[in-house]
């Protein structure tokens, strides 16, 4: 939608001397804009019922969308519940001596106003202006999204960060992803040479979000290709892309790895614990970003063969059928707030050619004879016999039982002040029950990562949790960690927030 506002005096100078400055100009105002939602969030915390004036709402945004981006993958993006788990941290650390709810609060409202849960088509809009070829000028909307919901395999729904939640992060705004690559890569390569180690880990994470953006680039393109092939230019555009691309990656790799072995140079040769620790770091970032463009450039060898089987796909389906009539929403739904003698012209002429023909029959004298002679039937209001149906008993083919499963549990409930180790439950598992071991391993795992956020949700008064601190276990039948077992309290829980009371 654009508005043309002629100038108020005539003949008056362009304030942009050309084409260039006001495409400049033009990206400034977008850059603002984008930053726009995470002020708002500062300016709309006052409207929450409660005191939330300490906690500074856009950065824990930008910390939000830098979480997404680097928890996102090439198919995938981040788990909604998952971000706010990692986002609590840094809500906590603002007002360590506010509650947990509050803090899970905090962090939900600050993720789903970037979602822009509350809007029809959850985006953002802004208005700026340009001045067009006849020196007029003009207003444009600039539409955006900061953090977007995506659907995934079994009906879940992803977070995915766009470009310009990316461009947010980084600080610039439709910057040519390949120069921006190149030129992070060379300040890393420069920075890490001359020791500058905290600058170089800034560098080293903003070259991480440009493969990032550049990934999203190649993703959008192959699923535009696999709605309509036609839509995506693949004669120039899409191979010229991809040939890109590919010398984009083969390039980062050399580079990674000379930066990756310079940064354990560095790493190895620190004596201060900062610096090691910085070395150490950029060790991690650098790897990631390898392990992207890896991904990157597998996706980037498939892009070809998915265009020709999509082609073939969309070359050779069936035409769509047409659609039929929405009786509810076409006829019934308009219909119902009007006055009868307006609707049943409506619905007159709609049953009068909706029916179709009908060839009227001849009436003979033995035809009306029979059927006013014949007697009615009789009918089965309720209808005829169901049959029964034979229901087959699903076999139990589950390893475990339920007695084993409450054995495990007992053995897993733990006091609160008195952690074990695991080699002693299996121990005390195998002389209850030679196979209960295997089930406690497994209970064990899972508690290494526990769901701390849906434990919360679910009202639990008390949670399991494994740590690994380097000890090797030492069993007959399994390897690996000797975990340390404990159980948390849950601070959400009414029962943890009683006893915690003085």
């Amino acid at each position: 939608m654009t508005t043309t506002v002629p100038y108020p005096l005539p003949g008056a100078a362009r304030p942009a001397p050309g084409p260039a400055a006001d495409e400049g100009l033009a990206r400034r105002l977008k850059a603002l804009a984008c930053t726009a939602p995470l002020h708002d969030l500062d300016a709309r915390k006052a409207n929450l019922a409660g005191e939330y004036s300490v906690y500074a709402m856009a950065e824990v945004a930008l910390a939000a969308i830098d979480l997404v981006t680097l928890n996102m993958d090439f198919d995938t993006g981040a788990d909604h519940d998952q971000i706010v788990a990692r986002l609590l941290p840094r809500v906590a650390a603002q007002t360590p001596t506010r509650s947990h709810a509050e803090h899970e609060r905090v962090a939900r409202w600050v993720l789903e106003n970037l979602i822009n849960v509350g809007s029809a088509d959850r985006g953002f809009r802004a208005v700026y202006g340009t001045f067009g070829p006849d020196g007029a000028y003009v207003r444009r909307d600039y539409d955006f999204k900061l953090i977007e919901e995506v659907p995934g395999p079994g009906g879940s729904v992803y977070l995915r960060a766009t470009d310009e939640a990316v461009n947010v992060l980084v600080g610039a705004l439709d910057t040519d992803v390949t120069s921006a690559q190149i030129a992070a890569e060379v300040k890393l390569e420069v920075l890490i040479s001359r020791g500058r180690l905290a600058d170089a880990q800034l560098a080293a994470e903003q070259a991480r979000y440009r493969t990032v953006q550049y990934a999203e680039t190649l993703r959008r393109t192959l699923e535009a290709t696999r709605r309509n092939v036609r839509a995506v230019d693949w004669l120039q555009q899409v191979p010229d892309l991809i040939a890109e691309a590919l010398d984009h990656v083969a390039d980062r790799y050399r580079h990674e790895n000379a930066i990756l072995t310079n940064i354990r140079k560095a790493r190895d040769e620190a004596e201060e614990p900062e610096h090691k620790r910085r070395a150490a770091e950029l060790v991690d970032i650098v790897k990631d970003c390898i392990r992207r463009h890896t991904q990157l450039q597998s996706r980037l060898l498939e892009a070809g063969p998915l265009f020709r089987a999509e082609q073939d796909r969309q070359a050779f389906a069936t035409p769509p059928a047409r659609a039929g009539l929405d009786l509810y929403g076409q006829l019934v739904a308009p219909l119902l707030p009007l006055p009868v003698e307006r609707a049943v012209r409506v619905t007159d002429a709609f049953f009068a050619r909706g029916t179709g023909l009908r060839t009227p029959g001849a009436v003979r004298v033995t035809d009306l004879v029979d059927l006013l002679l014949t007697p009615p039937l009789e009918r089965d209001h309720l209808g005829a016999e169901m049959p029964e149906p034979d229901l087959v008993a699903t076999p139990d083919d589950s390893r475990f039982s339920d007695e084993q499963l409450e054995a495990a549990l007992d053995l897993l409930d733990l006091p609160h002040d008195a952690p074990r180790r695991l080699s002693g439950l299996l121990a005390q598992a195998r002389r209850t029950d030679p196979d209960l071991p295997y089930l406690v391993a497994l209970l064990a795992l899972h508690a290494a990562s526990p769901p701390v956020g849906t434990a919360v949700r679910q009202g639990e008064p008390q949670l399991l949790f494994a740590v690994d601190d380097g000890t090797a276990l030492d069993d007959p039948e399994f390897g690996g960690a000797d975990l340390v077992l404990g159980t948390a309290r849950l601070a959400a829980h009414p029962a943890a927030r009683q006893e915690r009371t003085p």
